[in-house]
């Protein structure tokens, strides 16, 4: 509620200070008012056009992991040259996932079909890459040190491998093995007879890994005996799991009959 002017002078005071403000509004309102209305049409040009943009970038990845899809099903059919042909341009994509995933394929395929040198480049662009998810390329980390594994020098595999070697990462056994031997062709046996024993050892490696890891390490001069009953209960939980009968598939829901209500 407005307070009541104590003398006329107040009153004069205010109305000219209420004047003022609104001459000032209105001259704010008339200077600016096609700057704020120009602001207002392109943010909403540029909220439409991000958004667009976005439902295209949706359709374009929905539509590369079905191509995808189709390339996976005409390799596994035998067609693996035709199918490189079709992995092409998706090996340089926005999508880091579709991108590495051809990539992936491509190296796969070229490998099947004693093309090293392809492979090995598919392999070396995934590792690479900073899209990539790590997953992936620690795995082609892996996979392109054992195809040039002969070529480097074993201070490179050790290097190189360096993150992966150790119990408990998901890469263990494979860049172990490979470290192990980089440490056999450095002339030391001790230290890579204790590391097949470590991958013995590693309950999260598979278990021909570990089954081989036990038989190297006796080799070099280490006991690695203490993880056979744990292969051995291994081995058997893998048995049982491979003789259990496969899962009836789920009913597929029934739909009511046209005309009919629920």
């Amino acid at each position: 509620m407005a307070l009541t002017p104590d003398t006329p002078n107040d009153a004069f005071l205010r109305e000219v200070d209420d004047n003022l403000r609104r001459d000032q509004m209105e001259l704010f309102a008339k200077r600016y008012a096609k700057w704020l209305i120009a602001a207002v049409v392109v943010f909403l040009i540029a909220a439409g056009a991000y958004l667009f943009w976005q439902n295209q970038q949706q359709k374009k990845a929905s539509q590369q992991s079905e191509e995808l899809m189709a390339i996976y099903d005409q390799i596994g059919s035998g067609q693996g040259e035709q199918a490189r042909k079709r992995l092409e341009p998706l090996k340089t994509v926005g999508n880091d996932m579709v991108r590495t995933l051809a990539r992936l394929a491509d190296a796969a395929v070229a490998l099947d079909s004693a093309d090293r040198n392809a492979a090995l480049a598919n392999y070396r662009a995934v590792a690479d890459d900073k899209g990539a998810p790590d997953a992936y390329r620690n795995l082609a980390l892996v996979r392109s040190t054992a195809i040039e594994f002969d070529q480097l020098q074993p201070a490179q595999v050790v290097s190189r491998l360096a993150p992966l070697t150790k119990p408990g990462n998901p890469w263990f056994a494979s860049a172990g093995e490979l470290t192990a031997m980089a440490y056999l062709k450095q002339g030391q046996t001790e230290r890579a007879g204790r590391l097949f024993a470590s991958i013995a050892s590693d309950k999260a490696a598979p278990l021909t890994a570990r089954s081989r890891a036990v038989q190297i390490a006796g080799t070099l001069g280490v006991d690695a005996s203490a993880a056979l009953p744990d292969l051995a209960a291994q081995a058997t939980a893998v048995q049982a799991q491979q003789a259990a009968p496969p899962q009836p598939a789920a009913p597929a829901p029934q739909t009511a009959p046209a005309g009919t209500q629920q």
